[in-house]
């Protein structure tokens, strides 16, 4: 019986808590309130393969911006460590070897291949602005570069 009551009492606070909480947010400006939104969560690359185990060791977590000219096309290059980025201007196609494409547009999240040969072009009118976050370990290269391999 003792119990019961110590449920009780928790459950109408807990409520209670609940309804407060309910109440303020409404009074709230909406304009003022944090939105989150998530744009992607995957254990794939975009081509539909799954990702490799974490690397073993400390981690180096690494960002960097990218701004593709209009026409750009980059080398064939394949990236060692894991990374995923959000395309915030523009749209890139980014090929597999294999002749696999994928189109990401502005506002899209993409999750890169990992040790798997590909290349991206920029065929719109604008410059593409992405940002791509590497999940690697020092010393390690973010991608590497394969000359050999002629773009068409």
């Amino acid at each position: 019986m003792k119990e019961m009551k110590v449920w009780v009492i928790a459950a109408t606070l807990v409520c209670g808590l609940v309804a407060c909480n309910n109440a303020n947010a409404q009074n709230d400006n909406p304009a003022d309130q944090v939105v989150s939104t998530e744009l992607i969560r995957t254990n794939q690359s975009w081509d539909g393969v799954e990702l490799p185990d974490y690397l073993q060791g400390r981690p180096e977590l690494v960002a960097v911006k990218y701004v593709f000219p209009a026409g750009k096309k980059l080398g064939w290059h394949h990236h060692p460590v894991m990374n995923y980025g959000i395309l915030v201007q523009g749209e890139l196609t980014i090929i597999g070897q294999d002749g696999k494409e994928k189109t990401v547009h502005e506002g899209e999240a993409v999750v890169e291949m990992v040790n798997t040969i590909h290349h991206g072009e920029n065929r719109g009118t604008k410059p593409v602005i992405l940002y791509m976050f590497y999940l690697s370990q020092k010393d390690l290269p973010l991608a590497v570069q394969h000359p050999e391999i002629p773009l068409e």
